[in-house]
Order: structure tokens, then C-alpha cells, then sequence
């Protein structure tokens, strides 16, 4: 038979030969032996991760109900000597009566990252001399810190040279009682002399009466050019600067007094060479000065 009648007969000489059975079940074996080993290492890894999963959320729920999350019961107690609340940049309000007015607030019963301090606040803002708070919380251990803005005295009011001060005036003309002096000597503040009486009620006085007392002061220190000792109001139609060299009588607070104030420096001189001692330099009239002598 010739190759033509082969081919139309249907028989290919390039067909494979048939593959050997016990090789292909040695194959299929070997296959399933991995599919076996990587199904093993899918089911230790899955039971690996539930595991892992439970103890983290284990770790979690004692970690948020840890004591550490929360703050002592004792945290306002003044007389506890905890470090559970930490009181900076107050040199007014003493920290024991800070301490002693959060006695009226709650201690956070809850972790202390959930808890609200508005109240904490509020009742800070209640202390005169305070003009804001900030309050810091830190999660473990719990504690806060109670950041403190005071206002800045700038006149200390007192009935006489060597009597202690009775009240002080903030810079944004705020009247603040004794219970909160003496001042740290750090406040450099303006000693002014009243009785606080009907005629020299201090407790009246607001902010433009405040900045007015200092303009007159940095007037008699700039042409005195001596630091001012204080100033007496107790007769408010009749006004004292003591300077290191002498007393100044101004007068009424009228609108001249600064005009009276600029003759400082055309007299001080002669004040210094008189022998005799000056009760007090009197500049309260118009256009005449004079020595008053003891």
C-alpha cells in the first residue's frame, strides 16, 4: 500500500505514542501529596491567625479596663501628694486653692483618653486673677496638667507707703481682692496710695482710669528720669508721684497735668542743690512752681 492510500485511510506516522498508566498515577499521586501538604499549611496558618486574633483581643480588654487608664479618686485632693494632676505657670492663685475648688468637680470615672474636661474648666475660670486654662490629659498612667494663663497685675493698691496691699488692678483693668497677695516679686507693679473711701473709691475705677495712672507714671519717669516710688490718690483732686529725689505735687487730673509734668526737668536740678529738705515739689498750679520745705 503507498503512502498516498495511508493517508487516505486516516493513519498519521507523527501521532505520540500512548502515555505509560503506572507513570501518570505516579504523577497524579505526587500531585495530590502537595495539594495534601499546602492545604495543611492553609489550615495552620488560618488556626495560627484565629489565635492570634483571640489573644489580641485579650490583650485589648485588659489593657482598656487597666487602673492605669484611670485617675486616682484622690486626683483634687490637696493634702493627697499624688501625681495625678500637675499645676504649671500659676504665681498667683496658690496650686493648694486650685486643688481646692476641682474638689467640687468629679474625678473622671471613665479612661481618661473618653474623658471631658469642660467642667474642670469652668470651674477654674471662676478664680479672679485666671484668664484662661489649658488642660493636658496623658493616657497611661492617667493624669492631666493644668496649664494656668494668669493676667498680669499692673497697680497695687495700698492706704499707706508701709501698710500691705490691699487690692490689685490687672492690666485689662480687672480689681482683684487681698485673698491672692501678696504678688510674687517678680510683678513689677505700679504702688498707688487710696483709702478706697466716697471720695477715692478705687472700686470704681475702670480701665481708662487704669491706663491713665500709667500714662502719668511713664510721663514723670521720662522727664524725671527716675523710677517713680508710688503714687497718692487719697485726695483724688490732689495728686502725689514720689520720685527718688523728691515729692511731686500735681494737682487735680485735668487735662494740663501733662503739660505740668514736662516742667520736671527745668526744676529737678535746682530740687537737688537746696539744702534744706523739700516736703515737696508743687507743680499742681498753671504756670508757677515752687519748694514746699518741711
Amino acid at each position: 500500500m503507498s503512502d498516498e492510500q495511508n493517508q487516505n485511510l486516516g493513519f498519521n506516522e507523527a501521532e505520540p505514542p500512548i502515555p505509560d498508566g503506572k507513570h501518570l498515577v505516579k504523577k497524579k499521586r505526587r500531585e495530590r501529596i502537595v495539594r495534601k501538604g499546602r492545604m495543611k499549611q492553609e489550615r495552620f496558618r488560618a488556626f495560627m491567625r484565629f489565635f492570634l486574633s483571640l489573644g489580641l483581643i485579650f490583650v485589648l480588654v485588659y489593657a482598656l479596663k487597666c487602673n492605669g487608664w484611670y485617675m486616682s479618686k484622690d486626683a483634687f485632693n490637696a493634702k493627697a501628694g499624688n501625681t495625678s494632676v500637675e499645676i504649671i505657670n500659676n504665681k498667683i492663685v496658690p496650686s493648694a486653692k486650685i486643688l481646692m475648688l476641682l474638689k467640687n468637680s468629679n474625678v473622671p470615672n471613665v479612661p481618661l483618653y473618653m474623658a471631658r474636661t469642660n467642667s474642670i474648666k469652668k470651674d477654674l475660670m471662676k478664680l479672679a486673677p485666671i484668664e484662661n486654662v489649658y488642660i493636658r490629659r496623658y493616657a497611661f498612667p492617667a493624669r492631666i496638667q493644668i496649664i494656668i494663663r494668669e493676667r498680669t497685675p499692673v497697680i497695687t493698691i495700698s492706704p499707706d507707703v508701709k501698710a500691705p496691699a490691699a487690692a490689685f488692678f490687672t492690666m485689662d483693668g480687672k480689681l482683684i481682692g487681698k485673698e491672692f497677695l501678696p504678688l510674687d516679686k517678680s510683678y513689677k507693679t505700679i504702688l498707688v496710695l487710696s483709702y478706697g473711701n466716697k471720695g477715692d473709691d478705687y472700686h470704681k475705677w475702670d480701665l481708662t482710669k487704669i491706663k491713665e495712672i500709667q500714662k502719668i507714671v511713664k510721663y514723670v519717669e521720662t522727664y524725671s528720669k527716675e523710677p517713680v516710688e508710688y503714687v497718692d490718690f487719697r485726695n483724688p483732686n490732689d495728686i502725689y508721684v514720689k520720685i527718688n529725689t523728691v515729692n511731686i505735687r500735681l494737682g487735680k487730673l485735668d487735662e494740663s497735668i501733662y503739660k505740668r509734668i514736662e516742667r520736671i526737668p527745668s526744676i529737678l536740678p535746682q530740687v537737688k542743690q537746696v539744702e534744706s529738705k523739700v516736703k515737696y515739689l508743687d507743680l499742681s498750679w498753671e504756670k508757677v512752681n515752687y519748694l514746699k520745705l518741711k
